[in-house]
């Protein structure tokens, strides 16, 4: 339950995130005009320039992007997890303020593809703010859709993506148009709608000549041929860089009789200004400084109007030229609405990033792209005769047998035994905690390392009948056994104790060997890989670094023990692999590589050499045949 809480807590965020992200970077000019409006609200407008203001606009539809896509692939799951309750933590207080004092009309939290109220705002950030505090809560309750070694081609392959869009949409104009003056609208009908005294997004539009004063909007919406208007909602901030081009496109409409017009916000002085710099001809008319902003993303754009339908838009960066206007408009395909639809458009996005992700996702989930890739580091590293051997452990756990005199004859004659032939692996009884402190005495654990079986997950108090992990320590062992399918089964030791224990035996520099394994209904059901990984997860996965390089996993299949049937040698290196695999995604390829995995089912002399030969088996976890001598020494020397 607690895992579907945070996954779909996970969805949520993420799909909300990169909507948001998103509409904000195929718009970056519209973000920055709801930056402004914000600063305005706070009596802070002009404190910083646009430049800057722009900068952040573009930085913050990327952050919020790339966060989306972060969390949706699991990538970096804590850092990621923090950084949105960042995000809402200071995003919450301030749609509070919104909707306290309505300074502004919308929060433009998705630009203008969806438009909420600022009540509305503020009570979909609080979802957010909560379903982001259990995701960081249990952040590795995430599933990860790529391994840890490939997600640097998410991160890089999204920012780069996001940084492309709000760069081209600055160039161009924005690839989604949400706004009412969209291309394929018809103006005139929006007009008529608000003339009738319905609400409508043109309430503030009017056309009026700046040289006499008439207001000529019905006359520009109605006419029934082309009509060019040069839009630049402020004369004195508008790009120069193409002035020939806009009078040669004058020219043009004037050789066609098409109407030609420049919409303004700016006073007599800026437009005069600009007749001046560019010998313009055409006739200015004044509209709203906002309605311009909204008609076009750029300073100046330009509009193409036929029978009160947009049919065009450019902006100063892509205007068309002589090769675009050989002839009447009515000829050319820039002068008919373009067959360049929405469902293309998103087809485009879907193709550019979307499909390579999936693909990404579908090859990196079926293990071809890590497998080649480890593949070709085992080759580079030994052909650069740099092979680092793991180390190789054949360990007994005596369970509950053997009484202290018996027990102490078996670890005497396995001392003399390992001293008079020494083994090729490391050797470790793990025994009753009553026998420990006796047979410290005598055991070479230069040959024999020393261990327990288990230790409380408490340091010390009144837990009558526990073992801590200090008291196994001061017995002279040097090993302790966590995480045992009995323990678990038995006693019902959750990750959470055993989180506690392991951290305890640490602390105490005791060697952990942590037990793993799924039960026969699970490997039945085919979640062996599912058990294994939320074990590790739930217990060992927490550690640093440098913590985990100390810890021994030993697989158990518990199906295979005391039921009758047996793992093959291919089940178990199959399963071994993939519990390196997913070590590798956590700490990395070098830490999967040195740490030792042995194996805990039914391990005897007779098929030790088989399994042991194995490249990602490195030794056994024994237990009936451990308490025996000549058995256990038939399964150590299996190394030989």
């Amino acid at each position: 339950m607690k895992k579907t809480i945070v996954n779909l807590s996970r969805l949520l965020l993420a799909v909300v995130f990169i909507l948001s992200g998103f509409v904000k970077a195929v718009d970056p000019l519209g973000t920055l005009y709801k930056i402004q409006d914000y600063l305005q609200a706070m009596h802070l407008g002009g404190w910083l320039p646009d430049m800057a203001l722009l900068a952040f606009a573009i930085g913050l539809a990327a952050l919020e992007f790339c966060l989306g896509i972060f969390l949706l692939f699991a990538i970096r799951r804590r850092l990621t997890s923090r950084a949105i309750v960042i995000v809402l933590a200071i995003m919450t207080p301030l749609t509070l303020w919104l909707a306290l004092t309505d300074p502004i009309s919308d929060c433009g939290c998705f630009g203008d593809a969806i438009v909420l109220t600022n009540w509305q705002t503020f009570w979909k950030n609080v979802i957010l703010l909560s379903a982001a505090l259990v995701v960081a809560k249990w952040p590795l309750q995430m599933f990860r859709f790529v391994s840890r070694s490939n997600q640097w081609i998410v991160i890089n392959y999204s920012a780069l993506f996001v940084l492309v869009i709000s760069g081209w949409s600055l160039y161009d104009r924005p690839q989604f148009d949400f706004r009412p003056y969209h291309i394929g609208t018809n103006l005139r009908e929006g007009w008529e709608h608000m003339m009738e005294g319905n609400d409508s997004p043109y309430a503030d539009l009017f056309i009026e000549l700046v040289d006499n004063g008439e207001d000529i909007t019905e006359q520009v919406l109605n006419d029934e041929g082309y009509t060019f208007l040069l839009v630049a909602p402020w004369l004195e901030k508008a790009d120069d860089s193409q002035l020939d081009l806009i009078n040669q496109i004058y020219e043009y409409a004037k050789e066609y009789d098409y109407h030609f017009y420049g919409l303004t916000s700016s006073g007599s002085e800026g437009i005069e200004q600009w007749r001046d710099m560019t010998g313009a001809e055409y006739p200015f008319c004044l509209t709203d400084g906002t309605v311009l902003k909204t008609i076009i993303r750029s300073n100046p754009g330009l509009l193409l109007l036929k029978d009160g339908v947009i049919i065009n838009k450019w902006s100063h960066n892509r205007l068309p030229d002589e090769y675009d206007l050989p002839m009447p408009l009515e000829n050319l395909e820039i002068g008919h609405l373009s067959v360049d639809t929405m469902p293309q458009r998103i087809a485009r996005i879907l193709l550019w990033f979307v499909l390579p992700l999936a693909l990404l996702t579908i090859t990196d989930r079926l293990w071809m792209w890590s497998k080649w890739i480890r593949k070709r580091h085992n080759n580079n590293t030994f052909n650069n005769k740099e092979v680092k051997m793991r180390k190789k452990i054949v360990a007994g756990n005596w369970k509950m047998n053997m009484n202290l005199q018996d027990g102490i004859a078996l670890a005497k004659e396995l001392n003399e035994t390992l001293k008079a032939d020494k083994p090729n692996c490391g050797v470790v009884i793990c025994t009753p905690f009553i026998h420990l402190a006796s047979i410290a005495q005598f055991l070479d654990q230069d040959i024999i390392g020393l261990g327990a079986e288990n230790c409380a997950d408490k340091e010390k108090g009144a837990f009558t009948g526990e073992v801590s992990a200090e008291m196994v320590k001061s017995t002279g062992a040097q090993y302790v056994i966590l995480g045992h399918s009995e323990r678990r089964e038995y006693y019902k030791e959750t990750p959470e104790i055993l989180k506690e224990k392991v951290l305890l035996a640490q602390k105490n520099d005791l060697k952990v060997i942590f037990c793993i394994g799924e039960s026969l209904e699970e490997r039945e059901a085919g979640k062996q890989n599912e058990v294994v990984k939320a074990e590790l997860e739930g217990s060992v996965f927490n550690l640093s670094e440098e913590d985990f390089r100390k810890i021994v996993i030993a697989y158990e299949p518990i199906w295979a023990i005391g039921t009758g049937k047996t793992a093959t040698a291919e089940q178990a290196e199959e399963i071994h692999a993939y519990i390196r695999s997913i070590i590798a995604e956590k700490y990395g390829q070098a830490v999967a590589d040195d740490t030792t995995i042995l194996y805990g089912g039914s391990c005897k002399a007779s098929n030790a050499p088989e399994l042991f030969a194995k490249p990602d088996i490195d030794g056994g976890l024994i237990g009936g045949a451990s308490l025996k001598a000549a058995d256990f020494k038939g399964i150590i020397d299996a190394f030989k």
